[in-house]
């Protein structure tokens, strides 16, 4: 018999979430749906989500394959990649948790993936929306271009090595700003990185057009390379040039190889974390995702907190991230600018990264909720083909293959501090940019703080994504 309902303002018992939840029969062993669960107020249906995702992620990690599938099932009755945020992230982790599941019969996951193809067009594409819809990487673009502007001032040469060349904005801006300089512009040489070649033409048909315009002396160097197979000597920097490197959302992809000496972890520990955090979470009694988990957070149960201490200090790790800080640092930039993702997504256990990334993802969702309607084709396609893919390649990956290994900001600190690097203050003027460019959103939702010289970029309270400065120690 379905549980009786009662209206908003209703006294009664089952009237509250966790008071409704506590009657509820939430066994894995069910069996199938019941017609119930649709009608479920908003905050109720995002209560049992959390859970039903917490209770599967548990089960997935625990072998339990079987029951896993009881709960996916469930799941799929109440999540919607078109409905409100909780429903729209419940659809896209319960895609990573079932590809995971998927994964443990690789002839069937191969069979069922062969057909996909990731064309380079869509990607280019969905890159552009999220650049356009959120203003994180024009953030990034603004704070880094004042940040070379500042620090290359009569400079006659100048030598900018992007690490992801695939946004020519960033640049063009930089061009103009250049052109005006009282003393002229300075000649202008951009090494570009990006696996796709096509990625590159473009770049170096719009910068070399820019800069012919405003009448730069300007060469594009194309490097067509993955970054964890880039040889740095490629990067041919010149005597007398004043360098600048440009690294945003791309240094955590070199993380991968840190996950062997990650596995020493214990297995009970992280066991026990997963258990205390299931508790958490379904005390919760808010009505979005980011709201249900951030009252956990401001009660002292961070899952960040137990990740920090899971996971080895930078220092005891020598490995690839190592080496190519090493062979950066190596080329002496006057100035390198490193905008990160500031969650830590790169716990060992698979019931760490779950709650970073609701934490994450879920401010990242509403974002787009506060901005764009639940049909906007735009909207769809970034949560799709950029979140819902950074989702599963967090959650249903390993090894190697698990690239997107976001970590929070006190930890590329203390990497880019033993790499011989020391930090530069970003500028006041830099701020006072980034904040103009924010309120051109007219949404009071982004907000910037400034973190030991660095930036961070937040929604609401929750930090997302990191801007720093540094310089070579001598």
């Amino acid at each position: 018999m379905a549980p009786a309902f009662q209206d908003e303002g209703s006294s009664s018992v089952t009237s509250s979430p966790l008071q409704f939840f506590s009657m509820m029969s939430l066994s894995p062993s069910l069996g199938s749906p019941y017609p119930w669960l649709r009608e479920l107020k908003s905050e109720e249906r995002g209560l049992y989500l959390i859970h039903l995702l917490l209770t599967c992620a548990n089960q997935v990690a625990a072998g339990s394959l079987e029951n896993a599938n009881i709960s996916l099932e469930q799941i799929s009755q109440l999540a919607s990649p078109e409905g409100d945020t909780m429903q729209r992230i419940a659809a896209y982790f319960t895609a990573a948790l079932a590809d995971r599941v998927l994964k443990t019969w690789p002839g069937l996951h191969k069979a069922l993936n062969s057909t996909k193809i990731s064309l380079v067009s869509e990607e280019i594409l969905v890159r552009k929306l999220f650049f356009e819809l959120c203003p994180f990487l024009k953030l990034a673009f603004v704070m880094t271009n004042q940040a070379i502007i500042e620090s290359m001032e009569g400079e006659k040469m100048i030598h900018i090595i992007d690490l992801n060349s695939a946004e020519p904005a960033q640049w063009i801006a930089l061009l103009q700003v250049l052109s005006a300089r009282p003393e002229g512009p300075p000649h202008m040489r951009i090494t570009g990185i990006h696996p796709q070649k096509e990625v590159l033409e473009q770049m170096a048909h719009r910068l070399t057009e820019e800069a012919e315009k405003l009448d730069i002396p300007f060469q594009f160097n194309p490097i067509v390379s993955r970054l964890e197979n880039l040889d740095v000597e490629k990067l041919r920097v010149k005597t007398g040039e004043a360098l600048a490197i440009s690294s945003v959302l791309q240094l955590h992809s070199l993380l991968a190889s840190e996950d062997e000496l990650r596995q020493k972890r214990s297995p009970l520990a992280s066991k026990n974390a997963n258990g205390v955090h299931l508790h958490r979470v379904l005390q919760m009694n808010q009505n979005t995702l980011g709201e249900f988990i951030e009252k956990d957070r401001g009660n002292g149960n961070s899952a960040s907190a137990d990740s920090t201490l899971s996971s080895p200090p930078a220092s005891s790790i020598s490995t690839k991230m190592d080496s190519f800080l090493s062979a950066l640092w190596g080329l002496s930039p006057k100035l390198m600018v490193v905008t990160e993702q500031d969650s830590n997504h790169n716990g060992s256990a698979l019931m760490e990264r779950l709650l970073e990334a609701l934490y994450f993802y879920a401010a990242l969702f509403d974002c787009l909720e506060s901005t764009l309607s639940r049909t906007s084709m735009e909207r769809l396609k970034v949560e799709k083909m950029l979140y819902g893919e950074e989702i599963k390649n967090i959650i249903a990956c390993e090894g190697a293959e698990r690239k997107e290994r976001h970590e929070k900001l006190d930890k590329w600190i203390q990497r880019l501090d033993i790499a011989g690097f020391g930090n530069v203050p970003l500028s006041y003027y830099s701020m006072l940019q980034a904040r103009q460019l924010l309120q051109s959103y007219g949404c009071n939702g982004y907000k910037i703080k400034e973190e030991n010289g660095c930036v961070v970029i937040c929604w609401q309270d929750r930090a997302l994504f990191s801007v720093s400065g540094w310089k070579c120690r001598k």
